[in-house]
């Protein structure tokens, strides 16, 4: 892919409302910038009040016309359809923006974030069709059925380091079940979310169903507050949610999907294949540069194993490439601000301070051209304590706590002594011994002898302040969706 042309092609982003693009009401604007070289992208509008109101009555007015809610499930399903085959048509311009936009590797942005973008609309097209009640056998002389409706006009709030796919998690069952939206995109990363609303309406989604406003905090807290809007779906901080928790209940007690931080435990035992462990180690951490919710950010390793283990995977960080995230041979790209720098610096000293070992990393990399974006060199403590700060508080970047472990019980407290509870691993070839260990942790999701796995149709969210509410699979559809129950006397 041409990154000149890509870059050529980036106008002044604009509000889409209404199917419109509009500028904000105050005309002030926000820079989108690029992290791995501190230039400004382009620039978007920061929407106040107005702006989110204005996107909300569209949103309401498509709702309760049902322009898209009453249409033809079979032709919803071939819209929905369509948006997947739009974004797999414009894959390598939309992994293009990604990169430029978050500082991730275009390698990473085209094969991670773009067709399971585009595969989460497939999946979601096909359960326009599937989506219905029950009947109930009650008690007495009645009929009594239940009918699964649409929610109504849903506000999404989602982070920067999975724009275009964590926004599509929530625009396609809420489109597969008749909702209306405003999607509240990270400032820092707007530029995919515009064009996905683009597609919708391109594939055929009605002007208004599908919104996006850009903006600041403020911009979100709008969203979150307003009286007209029936659901918020978050993705981001445990600080946020409880935000948006508060906002629900001092509005109209607007209901809440929330998908939050982590800290997860990738437990090793010395049974395990290692050198496969090894790998998926290295990339649960350091894949998209750490800033993942579900990275293995906690390494539980087995005493027998644990410097063997360690030193190697240290010895692999040290050899990391980090650079130009457009460069093929790059591995790991800039970091997404200056603001988390300096959040994951901070963590790395703490670490140090409190006597964990540096085995690799540690510090800023300023080489060459690094020196003008946000690169931090992956690093790897060793010697770290489960309650040290470094392993219970979420970084958030590409450092990884390596903590000993001695039995199966141990590594079951290790594990469940944190505040979160999104995703985990074990690896051994006791798969006994897996199955059990999977029972006591406390997560939303356990890979047995692998990391990161993931499917439209498996769902995905967390125990404890990881928070609450599924994506993906099914079971999102039960948070787009509530519940009527219609009785029919007979007599």
């Amino acid at each position: 892919m041409d990154a000149a042309a890509v870059k050529q092609g980036i106008r002044p982003g604009k509000l889409f409302i209404d199917g419109k693009a509009e500028d904000a009401t105050s005309g002030k604007t926000i820079p989108v910038m690029n992290p791995a070289t501190g230039e400004q992208v382009t620039t978007v509008p920061e929407a106040g009040s107005e702006d989110v109101d204005r996107a909300v009555k569209a949103a309401r007015r498509t709702f309760e016309n049902g322009i898209w809610r009453k249409m033809n499930a079979s032709q919803r399903e071939r819209i929905i359809w369509r948006i997947g085959d739009l974004i797999d048509k414009n894959k390598e311009e939309l992994g293009m923006l990604e990169s430029l936009n978050n500082g991730k590797t275009y390698r990473e942005a085209l094969r991670g974030d773009i067709p399971p973008t585009a595969d989460i609309f497939y999946y979601y097209a096909g359960w326009t069709r599937k989506i219905y009640g029950e009947t109930i056998p009650v008690d007495g002389n009645y009929l009594n059925y239940t009918l699964r409706e649409p929610m109504g006009v849903v506000g999404m709030i989602t982070p920067w380091n999975y724009p275009m796919l964590l926004a599509g998690w929530k625009v396609a069952p809420a489109l597969a079940t008749g909702c209306s939206m405003v999607l509240k995109p990270s400032e820092m990363t707007p530029l995919t979310t515009l064009k996905l609303a683009e597609y919708c309406v391109e594939a055929g989604v009605p002007e208004g169903v599908v919104n996006v406003v850009t903006g600041c905090g403020a911009t979100g807290e709008a969203l979150a507050r307003h009286m007209d809007v029936d659901k918020i779906a978050f993705t981001g901080s445990v600080r946020t949610a409880r935000a948006l928790l508060t906002a629900s209940g001092e509005s109209n007690l607007k209901r809440l999907s929330l998908e939050l931080g982590g800290k997860s435990p990738n437990i090793i035992f010395p049974d395990a294949d290692l050198d496969r462990a090894l790998k998926a180690a290295f990339w649960g951490i350091y894949a998209n540069k750490g800033e993942v919710c579900s990275a293995g950010s906690r390494l539980l390793v087995h005493e027998n194993v644990y410097d063997e283990f360690v030193g190697k995977l240290a010895a692999r960080a040290g050899k990391m490439k980090l650079g130009d995230p457009l460069d093929p041979g790059t591995e790991m790209g800039s970091q997404i601000s200056q603001l988390q720098l300096e959040k994951i610096l901070g963590y790395i000293e703490s670490g140090k301070q409190e006597g964990a070992q540096v085995m690799a990393g540690g510090e800023r990399d300023t080489e060459g051209a690094k020196a003008k974006g946000f690169f931090v060199k992956p690093t790897v403590f060793a010697a770290v304590k489960p309650g040290m700060k470094i392993a219970q508080e979420e970084i958030f970047g590409p450092v990884l706590s390596a903590i000993k472990f001695k039995d199966a019980d141990e590594a079951a407290e290790i594990a469940n002594g944190t505040i979160y509870g999104l995703v985990s691993a074990v690896w051994t070839r006791d798969i006994g011994a897996a199955h059990r260990l999977a029972q006591r942790i406390k997560a939303g999701s356990v890979w047995i002898n692998a990391y990161n796995c993931f499917d439209s149709s498996s769902p995905f969210g967390g125990y404890k302040q990881s928070g609450f509410g599924r994506e993906m699979g099914p079971h999102a559809l039960e948070s787009y969706t509530q519940i009527k129950s219609v009785w029919v006397s007979l007599d």
